[in-house]
């Protein structure tokens, strides 16, 4: 279960000594904003996947959003949470992009220099369900009796879609079969193998099953289980407690890339993005960010409210992976993300 992991990960680095902030030598002068000039500063950030998902982030990398606070950003992919927390805490890195469940997990661990989300991105969960036929009065409870290639056991795409099954009345255990043992990534092609009935698919794997012919995206994860902040911003408390100008930074960027996605077409969009996506052609990405937009995957603003937060750990608790509730007020700040609205 990934709160083994998490567990397993945490004992092994809270020996680890924590270098927080920039030491002046990752400072470089810059370019010159409103005739004044601005220091550089070297920002290492570790994302958990790379997801059209994520399009407001990579709207202000294309954009040079980060370019303009002063920040020269370095994006890694952590192909994981495990590795990307990892990478947090180790000083790999000093900002994380990731399910907030990663930040519950290691603070009850008891962490001393936990991470603090301090933006959350998405509102919605990213995943669809697809069938081998097109249904269009699909209901929950059609998945009874029928086998579901699933996600991890106790990763979030597989709880999220476990929780919609509860919410509908339906026992993941016995009402239906979940296959949870493929790879992420492989169930769109074990499904074009004539696996499983139905599929939970991120993208692009759900938008290349119907362009194929091979499936039908008949729900959405995102919007039947409710707005849940499904991935987050985060950094060491001690990080954040340095370099307040740096995270302020960082979070106006973002800002300034959600308010680009929700003020441009899903073609626009796609269009700036595509150069992150060089494996997706540009029909294909303005599709997924159209699905994306209709759920209203991405909100406003990067403040991450405290309803959410304690939806997410009533989805952990529900799952069996989560036995204590951590404190909002510890492994959440909103300073930032407010500050980067009115900015």
């Amino acid at each position: 279960m990934k709160k083994k992991v998490f567990s397993a990960l945490t004992a092994a680095l809270l020996s680890v000594s924590i270098l927080a902030g920039c030491s002046p030598d990752t400072k470089e002068t810059s370019k010159k904003t409103d005739d004044k000039k601005k220091e550089t500063v070297a920002v290492t950030l570790n994302e958990v996947a790379h997801s059209i998902f994520y399009a407001p982030m990579y709207v202000a990398i294309e954009e040079g959003y980060f370019e303009e606070e002063g920040i020269d950003l370095k994006l890694v992919t952590g192909f994981g949470a495990d590795k990307t927390m990892t990478a947090v805490l180790s000083n790999q890195a000093d900002i994380g992009f990731m399910g907030s469940e990663s930040s519950i997990y290691t603070y009850n661990e008891g962490a001393k220099d936990y991470v603090v989300n301090f933006a959350q991105l998405t509102q919605r969960a990213g995943n669809f369900l697809v069938s081998r036929e097109p249904m269009e009065d699909f209901q929950w409870t059609d998945l009874k009796g029928k086998t579901v290639l699933g996600g991890r056991k106790g990763g979030m795409p597989e709880m999220v879609f476990e929780y919609i099954l509860k919410q509908n009345g339906i026992d993941p255990e016995k009402d239906l079969t979940i296959n949870r043992n493929i790879d992420f990534g492989s169930t769109a092609a074990a499904f074009s193998g004539e696996q499983g009935d139905f599929t939970v698919e991120f993208e692009p794997g759900a938008t290349t099953l119907e362009a194929s012919d091979k499936g039908y995206v008949v729900a959405s994860l995102g919007k039947d289980s409710g707005y849940v902040p499904y991935t987050a911003f985060s950094a060491r408390k001690s990080y954040i407690e340095e370099n307040p100008d740096v995270i302020q930074g960082f979070t106006d960027a973002l800002q300034k890339g959600m308010d680009y996605v929700n003020s441009h077409t899903s073609e626009e969009i796609a269009k700036i993005i595509q150069p992150q996506f060089k494996e997706n052609d540009l029909e294909t990405i303005t599709t997924i960010v159209s699905r994306y937009h209709e759920q209203e995957t991405w909100k406003e603003d990067l403040i991450f409210n405290e309803e959410s937060f304690e939806l997410l750990q009533d989805i952990l608790e529900d799952a069996g992976e989560l036995e204590t509730r951590a404190p909002y007020d510890d492994l959440v700040t909103t300073e930032f993300a407010k500050k980067a609205v009115k900015n």
